[in-house]
């Protein structure tokens, strides 16, 4: 259990334990759980915004390469603190390995079973990652689950710790909504190789496969989707709470499933292509045929 959730558990107007006996119950010491974290500066949280834009773009540079982009722009900020403000934001450059959560030395890593296969068809192959997310006043992680070949976003989830509760959480959504993928690929963060993550893939007898070290390409449909997101919900609504950012996503990953055709999928939304549907026909156009699958107008 993470420690933001054991101190959740703590009630400090418990008529029969006294706070120090509930921490010693939770294993959880008395200054971590009155400890309050403080919160990133507003240069810092717009410094980070920019991070985030330049990364998009080139997600090749290393903190000294990074520390130009703001300095083009006026700020006198040193390497240091642009290193800092990554590693936060679980950024690096992809020729290292990616840090969007760190491996943990004492996981399993499993082995890459992606490579020279044919993905073709819903529930082959899943894939999950996480992002940083930017706020008006803050900052987001979001871990999003998706289907391989057809591009659907499964199910999302929003966390303000890296821990792996909110990914798990995603897991059993995206299970109880959609069924079993017969592979789940993810890179090789602590959250993805965490025991209690791999155990329930394993409870439902889905194979794991993990991108190779620093091989960013080998998740390279849910780093689009990451692109689009930012540049199409999130750089454009400067979101003041966590309730309208969750609020946001939602709206726009809806169209995203059910409103925006693929052309890598013949035209069809990932909705349609993971149903199996053919494509919604554009008013005014006339019969024709994509990829094989008959369009009536």
């Amino acid at each position: 259990m993470s420690v933001e959730r054991r101190r959740q558990m703590v009630e400090p107007e418990h008529p029969d334990l006294f706070i120090s006996r509930q921490c010693r119950l939770l294993s959880l010491s008395r200054s971590t759980f009155h400890y309050a974290p403080v919160g990133e500066s507003p240069f810092n949280l717009a410094l980070m915004r920019l991070i985030d834009e330049a990364f998009l773009d080139c997600p090749f540079h290393g903190a000294r390469q990074m520390m130009c982009h703001p300095r083009r722009l006026g700020h006198a900020v040193g390497g240091k603190r642009v290193g800092r403000l990554m590693a936060l934001m679980g950024l690096s450059p992809i020729y290292q390995k990616p840090r969007t959560s760190d491996p943990h030395p004492q996981h399993p890593i499993y082995p890459y079973l992606l490579k020279d296969m044919a993905i073709t068809r819903p529930n082959q192959v899943w894939c999950a990652d996480i992002t940083y997310i930017p706020m008006r006043k803050g900052f987001l992680y979001l871990v999003a689950m998706m289907d391989w070949a057809t591009r659907k976003v499964l199910a999302w989830t929003l966390s303000n710790t890296m821990e792996a509760d909110f990914c798990i959480e995603a897991l059993h959504d995206a299970l109880a909504r959609f069924g079993r993928p017969e592979i789940f690929n993810t890179d090789q963060g602590s959250q993805f190789t965490s025991p209690r993550f791999t155990q329930v893939l394993k409870d439902a007898g889905v194979r794991i496969s993990m991108d190779g070290k620093g091989r960013w390409m080998d998740n390279v449909f849910i780093e689009r989707l990451w692109r689009s997101i930012k540049y199409e919900c999130v750089y454009l609504h400067a979101f003041e709470t966590a309730s309208e950012l969750r609020d946001g996503l939602g709206r726009w990953i809806g169209f995203y499933n059910s409103g925006r055709p693929h052309s890598s999928l013949a035209g069809r939304t990932p909705d349609e292509a993971y149903h199996q549907l053919a494509p919604t026909p554009s008013p005014g156009h006339a019969p024709e045929t994509v990829s094989g699958i008959p369009m009536a107008a």
